[in-house]
């Protein structure tokens, strides 16, 4: 699946002010919804990617996942081949405008968190995705 996606840029890029716009990297591999975790670990090893960005029938973004936290599924007491990304991506994740600022969007995102939130559009399509170093 195919995504509006901008040119990844090199980490001394990104602006202090400014829009999320200016500070966001490509979205990266995106991936349905129903996958299984199983199979998002292997799309994951072959684009050698950090993180995938999690899209519902619609093209929507719906979250992200890590590699660490797909281990972490594929290795709990509970996990069968069965359990697609939909069981572990419940929307509830932040994301991030376009035209928010840098500063904005860090005071959006829980506490604590850290690494990539998508950033999408007004319709839920992603755009990139920003990195937060807290």
């Amino acid at each position: 699946m195919a995504l509006g996606q901008l040119p990844a840029r090199s980490v001394g890029a990104h602006p202090v002010h400014g829009t999320v716009v200016d500070a966001m990297d490509a979205a990266g591999p995106q991936v349905w919804y129903d996958m299984t975790v199983e199979v998002a670990l292997s799309v994951m090893a072959a684009a050698r990617a950090e993180h995938l960005v999690v899209c519902d029938e619609d093209a929507r973004c719906v979250g992200l996942v890590t590699q660490a936290r797909l281990t972490a599924v594929r290795d709990s007491s509970g996990y069968t081949d069965r359990i697609r990304l939909a069981d572990i991506t419940d929307g509830s994740q932040p994301f991030v405008s376009p035209s928010a600022t840098r500063a904005e969007a860090e005071d959006a995102v829980p506490c604590g968190r850290l690494g990539p939130v998508p950033v999408v559009d007004e319709h839920g399509s992603v755009l990139g995705v920003l990195a937060l170093f807290r």
